[in-house]
């Protein structure tokens, strides 16, 4: 099983929008991916409540079968509209893949 967590720095505007309005629009663009994508064995998005300096806005935790199947969700239509917009709201993106 591969394990996905991508974490989300916003911008503190972006698209016409304020930073919390993108961060809720994120959230929905996201889980609206487990509906649309097959492959997509389990998937959460977490918005943070804590205060830290040093912590991401938003959280994308999902699992896949293989490396093959999230690849294929990389790939997907949906997951890329996802992408156009996270280029443009977010000023910082990291990303674990890792096998459990």
């Amino acid at each position: 099983m591969i394990k996905h967590i991508v974490m989300f720095r916003l911008k503190d505007s972006a698209e016409g929008h304020s930073k919390d309005e993108n961060i809720r629009k994120l959230k929905i663009l996201l889980e609206f991916l487990k509906e649309k994508i097959q492959v997509v064995k389990c998937l959460e998005v977490g918005i943070n409540v804590g205060k830290s300096a040093s912590a991401s806005d938003i959280v994308l935790y999902s699992e896949f079968d293989n490396m093959q199947a999230l690849e294929v969700y990389r790939e997907h239509p949906e997951h890329k509209k996802a992408v156009d917009f996270i280029a443009k709201a977010c000023s910082e993106r990291r990303v674990v893949d890792y096998e459990a």
